[in-house]
């Protein structure tokens, strides 16, 4: 049996009143460490259920984009549109001092954090409520407690299933009719903290050191790195990216945030990565070398010329390095036509 759609004013819902963030994404596939957010939509409702806000947008994952056929995001789709690390700043803003909501929230809230964290972010989420865990509770007559079959069952109308901003409606129908039979039953909601944590593979970003070297121009084939280069990276590293940042400092590089045309060197892991500093490396001729070859190049800095015109006297003391790691498995990237790979830079072999 089908109820009618609730309505959307809870103000008399006083032990329920929160601020809400309701939350739906779109994945390249299950796994939050490896997989990545294609598209992802937030809709905000005030303590009374009235909507206050809302945001979607498709992303440029740089990766394939997994399981077309449950999705249909494509990668032709996708290109074009925004990195996560350009929108999670607006995501983050609608979130911020609101509960987060989705069903099956543990998912979602996963792949939030960790595309957070690869963008240097902090994910701005104290608390979060899954509808599907408040409708256990519930306990609707149905034979599922999928989104679509409680979507029928509180009356809500679906549009198109795996739609991120149509999923991200109908959650707020959902939503609301949930709250309502919680309340009549007298029932306490599932939140769950939601304490901050940081994996360490993406640690904050170091603060930047301002370099006291000029920028010697591009990283030249077989050459080596010189005090003053402007390096920049992208991608998933073996070594934590702040490591890799602030053993550039310590060397006398000048280690940037994004590429431009004065930029002396990209490492990537992945020569065909999708990301804006590649492409933008890519439009611009910059070299690229692997993290690797970074931490080679990094035994072996040759001394640079102050902003003051005063070569040092002797080389630049040399960074320890680890013993280098082959490079991870390049990503490949569904597309009709792969970008061009950047150009690599071979480098001296190590001793």
């Amino acid at each position: 049996m089908s109820l009618a759609p609730a309505a959307s004013d809870l103000s008399d819902l006083r032990d329920y009143a929160f601020e809400w963030a309701l939350v739906d994404v779109e994945t390249s596939g299950l796994v939050p460490r490896r997989d990545r957010v294609l598209s992802v939509a937030v809709v905000t409702l005030g303590p009374d259920g009235a909507q206050t806000g809302e945001f979607s947008t498709l992303l440029n994952p740089g990766c394939d984009p997994g399981p077309v056929h449950v999705h249909g995001l494509t990668a032709e789709r996708l290109r074009g549109a925004p990195a996560f690390d350009q929108v999670a700043e607006r995501i983050g803003a609608l979130l911020e001092g609101r509960v987060l909501v989705a069903h099956n929230a543990q998912f979602d809230y996963d792949f939030l954090a960790h595309e957070f964290a690869r963008a240097r972010l902090r994910l701005p989420v104290a608390r979060r409520l899954c509808t599907l865990a408040l409708n256990r509770r519930v306990d609707p007559p149905t034979d599922d407690l999928r989104l679509g079959t409680l979507a029928a069952h509180y009356g809500v109308p679906q549009l198109k299933a795996h739609d991120a901003l149509d999923d991200t409606r109908v959650l707020a129908g959902v939503l609301r009719a949930s709250l309502r039979q919680a309340a009549r039953l007298d029932l306490p909601l599932p939140l769950v903290a939601c304490p901050p944590r940081q994996d360490p593979q993406f640690a904050p970003k170091p603060p930047k050191t301002p370099c006291a070297f000029r920028n010697p121009g591009r990283l030249t084939p077989g050459g080596p790195l010189v005090q003053g280069m402007k390096v920049a990276i992208t991608g998933e590293t073996r070594t934590a990216r702040s490591d890799l940042v602030l053993r550039g400092v310590a060397a006398g590089l000048n280690m940037m945030g994004s590429v431009s045309r004065h930029t002396s060197v990209l490492v990537a892991n992945d020569s065909a990565a999708d990301s804006a500093k590649a492409r933008r490396a890519r439009a611009e001729g910059v070299p690229v070398v692997d993290e690797a070859a970074f931490l080679r190049l990094l035994g072996d800095v040759r001394p640079g010329t102050s902003h003051e015109g005063t070569a040092l006297p002797g080389p630049a003391p040399a960074v320890p390095a680890p013993e280098a790691e082959s490079a991870p498995e390049a990503v490949q990237v569904a597309e009709s036509s792969p970008s061009p790979a950047l150009p690599a830079v071979p480098t001296p072999r190590g001793p």
